[in-house]
């Protein structure tokens, strides 16, 4: 699911560069492997387990980035009679993985791989991660291949799930695709792009789900100044994202249906926090009259508009609630959906860069075959939910402080200024300190005052902005 996405340019001597850089220090996060996790990877990289099934002829391609080279997922779309099929490749990592082994315990260490604005700390060594285990074009990769069959209106008719051998035929990005498509020269699997996801974003706004098309914020250091721009995702960033959907809901059905399982579940959101947004809205002048549901709401909305940008990344607040539900011999837990999906699901398209998703392949690949998942995967089910949870902690915390330190840079020679603002949150127990969304540039920050409107608009000061220094605080005018 999104999350708050930004990203720093400049060169690295730059303050923010090396206030983030003290961050990583700060919070403790790893700057390298250690040198047995190093050793062991190396040797898996050039031994990887090899499944007998070849699916090389089938011309896969990959979707990601321009500059990415952890790549999980390559997908081949075709039509079929009365409807479609889709297969995606997913990197096999226990191929190369070895319970219990170095790699494996430092995995579970990190969790996830974490994205700072200037860089990744991965959750595998680079040498399998963007090496060995990527789907990387024109090389044979072990991979756990789905085959998906669609009818003509995109719903699921069919499911396969196997160990495979697949080599991509090209390492595709976004724009690229996008101005292949809208020109119309695009070959029919890259083509089909469209038709599918266009399929399954009507069937998921059928069933009230919600997919946010969050855009990034970009921070360029600009002759020692720092420059807010947004770059708002492509309409083939939403149909591929619908492709990771559709295997994680088929995944989660193969789980419930088998009995054993990890789903990514989330709540249905809390008044409160959708108040708070509704307060957002106000201050971003967003008009969200009551009777638009939430759902609609964000189909409305134009993630190239700087106003839209800034909302729909607050509305990432609502996904915090989200956790890991696991279940064994057939004892299905009280919730089974995920709220934005609406629908169950798992995370089962990323483990080169996610923990839980190594599990929950080998679970669906045995549910296929009809036997019982290994017995390392099933010895860690009890204990992979908290253990997602806590890299869950980590990552937002990674999240936050990156917010705060960005904001700051971006504001730090404008202290003494007055911004128009609306007050979005205020404490409860604490009626003088809160949260405001400004107007523009549309940031956030914390506020002290004696007279805190909630969720109406006011003159604020800006007291203090030092990335790495002090966070963000303004004062009431």
């Amino acid at each position: 699911m999104p999350r708050r996405k930004i990203r720093v340019t400049g060169a690295p001597e730059a303050p923010l560069r090396a206030a983030l850089a003290a961050l990583r220090t700060e919070l403790g996060i790893p700057e390298d492997f250690p040198p047995p996790v190093r050793e062991e990877a190396e040797r898996a990289a050039k031994a990887p387990a090899v499944p007998s099934y070849d699916a090389t002829d089938i011309p896969f391609f990959t979707l990601d980035p321009p500059a990415s080279t952890d790549l999980d997922q390559a997908t081949h779309l075709s039509r079929r009679a009365g409807g479609y099929r889709v297969r995606y490749a997913i990197a096999d990592v226990p191929a190369f993985v070895a319970p219990g082994g170095a790699v494996d315990a430092e995995a579970h260490r990190r969790v996830n791989t974490l994205y700072f604005p200037d860089e990744k700390v991965p959750l595998h060594p680079v040498v399998l991660s963007e090496g060995a285990a990527s789907l990387l074009p024109h090389q044979v990769r072990p991979a756990v291949l789905w085959t998906i069959d669609l009818d003509a209106d995109g719903r699921t008719t069919a499911v396969d799930v196997r160990r495979a051998l697949v080599r991509s035929r090209a390492k595709l990005d976004y724009a690229g695709v996008q101005r292949q498509i809208d020109a119309g020269t695009a070959e029919e699997p890259v083509a089909l792009l469209r038709e599918i996801g266009e399929a399954r974003e009507r069937l998921e706004a059928e069933r009230g789900g919600i997919s946010l098309n969050v855009p990034e914020q970009e921070i360029t250091a600009r002759d020692h100044t720092y420059v807010l721009g947004y770059r708002a995702p492509l309409p083939a960033d939403g149909w591929n994202a619908q492709l990771s959907l559709l295997t994680g809901m088929a995944a989660a059905e193969l789980m419930l249906a088998h009995g054993t399982g990890v789903l990514r579940t989330l709540p249905a959101a809390p008044d409160g926090a959708v108040a708070r947004l509704r307060r957002t809205a106000t201050a971003l002048h967003i008009d969200w009259p009551h009777h638009v549901s939430y759902a609609a709401l964000i189909r409305s909305l134009d993630p190239g508009d700087p106003r839209d940008a800034a909302f729909l990344q607050e509305c990432t607040t609502l996904l915090r609630g989200a956790g890991y539900t696991v279940f064994t011999g057939g004892d299905l837990p009280a919730i089974t959906t995920h709220a934005a999906v609406a629908a169950p699901y798992t995370h089962c398209t990323a483990p080169l860069r996610r923990l839980a998703d190594r599990y929950a392949a080998e679970i669906c690949l045995a549910a296929v075959a009809d036997q019982a998942p290994p017995d390392w995967v099933l010895a860690a089910l009890d204990t992979l939910p908290r253990r997602m949870a806590d890299g869950a902690r980590i990552a937002g915390t990674v999240e936050r402080e990156c917010v705060d330190l960005v904001e700051a840079a971006l504001l730090k020679d404008r202290i003494g200024e007055v911004f128009e603002a609306c007050v979005v949150d205020v404490e409860e127990r604490r009626p003088t300190v809160g949260t405001v969304q400004l107007i523009s540039p549309a940031v956030i920050g914390r506020i002290e005052g004696d007279h805190l409107p909630l969720g109406e608009r006011l003159r604020v000061r800006l007291a203090q902005a030092e990335p790495g220094t002090s966070k963000i605080l303004f004062t009431a005018v």
